[in-house]
């Protein structure tokens, strides 16, 4: 048997009980042959408490202390489920992100992994150990702890699976695996049993929650297999693989919303070369993350910018941007809150012509205005207004309800 590579998110490890239960899982894939490395974040809402108790003594938390402090999360959960494993008389050695080899650049609260050093982990599991390792967290160069932001442990997960070459990396969270929307705001939708790396990837970037975009970037490059799955049921959950794992390509696979989202427009740009550079440069020395961008067309040799960041970040750019607008002489910054996202992703829409066409046609019978369009080879994007965002999910989704219950059966290649 080979090794799996099992992640469980804070809902799973919530509680003593629910850590209990954990312990139970683990310890039966270890019976049955597997060497088993385990990844765990904080239990529950720990990191939000931290964050809240952080704040209770400093009107701004200096980063690399915030790093610090929310690294202990994970530090409790380890050692409570590598002792809940002892108490099943398992052999289980808790690891934190450094101790598991995991180093990052010096970004703190969102630190990219740059390498992983599993020497700790190779050596339990050929001691028969189960290795039980802190997600989320990691150390810099300069042997500063740092931590990978919002679901940074999936993405530990998936550079530990590729790092000791683990036949697959089981991500167990609160659902049954990756749904063809968000149940919660449409019903009907159906889990979908096989997604390609590219289709996950867009998916999570337009929205949907259930994995961390580095973590599908991270499986993509290093070919891990992802599997979905539910800490509390036993279904099969959802596949993540590569294109050639697919018996075919979908049209379509999965409709995303992100309300999150902000627009923002710089007025009267002047319209020449370079001054892009000099706007999106600062937002990303800033660490702002530029979605969808729409130019304008040109008037008296000037123009109107668009473009979506995430709407916590959009107090930071416009503050980058009024800075900007003064060197490049452009008008005023507006930020508009009140949007959001939703986007349209399949496999199959490089090859099926008339996608966008159908999908514009039912939101504009059901009367929703679309404020701005970005699209790429499998996905097509669009800003609507805030209120809106919810209905046009259900809207695209019922316009696409036959191609999405076919992609949802989709099977994998026939072993030759």
């Amino acid at each position: 048997m080979g090794v799996v590579v099992q992640k469980f998110g804070g809902t799973s490890v919530a509680d003593a009980e629910r850590i209990s239960h954990v312990a139970q899982t683990v310890a039966a894939t270890a019976d049955a042959g597997h060497s088993v490395c385990v990844v765990v974040s904080a239990m529950g809402r720990a990191t939000d408490d931290l964050l809240a108790l952080a704040a209770s003594v400093s009107r701004d938390p200096h980063p690399r202390e915030l790093d610090m402090l929310l690294s202990a999360g994970e530090c409790v959960s380890i050692a409570l489920l590598s002792l809940a494993l002892h108490d099943l008389g398992r052999e289980a050695v808790s690891l934190t992100g450094f101790q598991a080899g995991i180093f990052t650049d010096s970004r703190h609260g969102s630190a990219r992994i740059l390498t992983v050093r599993p020497e700790r982990v190779a050596d339990a599991l050929r001691r028969g150990r189960i290795a039980i390792i802190a997600g989320f967290q990691g150390m810099s160069c300069d042997t500063d702890v740092t931590t990978l932001g919002r679901g940074g442990s999936d993405t530990t997960a998936v550079a530990i699976a590729a790092a000791v070459g683990a036949d697959v990396c089981e991500i167990y969270t609160d659902v049954d695996g990756v749904f063809t929307a968000d149940p919660r705001v449409v019903p009907e939708a159906v889990k979908l049993d096989m997604l390609s790396y590219d289709e996950m990837l867009e998916l999570a970037a337009s929205g949907a929650q259930v994995l961390m975009t580095r973590s599908v970037e991270y499986a993509r490059v290093h070919g891990v297999r992802v599997q979905v799955r539910s800490s509390f049921t036993d279904g099969e959950g959802t596949w993540i693989v590569g294109d050639d794992e697919l018996a075919e390509r979908a049209i379509v696979s999965g409709v995303a919303h992100d309300s999150g989202e902000a627009k923002v427009t710089l007025h009267r740009v002047l319209h020449r070369p370079g001054v892009a550079a000099v706007v999106f440069g600062a937002l990303a020395d800033a660490g702002v993350n530029v979605d969808m961008i729409v130019q304008n067309v040109s008037h008296e040799g000037r123009t109107d910018i668009s473009f979506t960041v995430p709407e916590r970040e959009s107090d930071r750019a416009g503050s980058v941007l009024a800075d900007a607008a003064r060197e490049i002489g452009a008008g005023a910054v507006e930020i508009d809150p009140d949007v959001g996202k939703v986007s349209l992703i399949g496999a199959g829409m490089r090859s099926n012509p008339g996608v966008a066409a159908e999908m514009f046609a039912a939101l504009g019978a059901a009367g929703i205005d679309v404020e701005l369009i970005s699209t790429s080879s499998i996905r097509i994007s669009c800003i609507v207004r805030a209120a809106d965002v919810e209905r046009a999910t259900q809207v695209v989704h019922d316009a696409f309800a036959d191609a999405l219950a076919y992609s949802a059966a989709r099977e994998a290649v026939a072993p030759s």
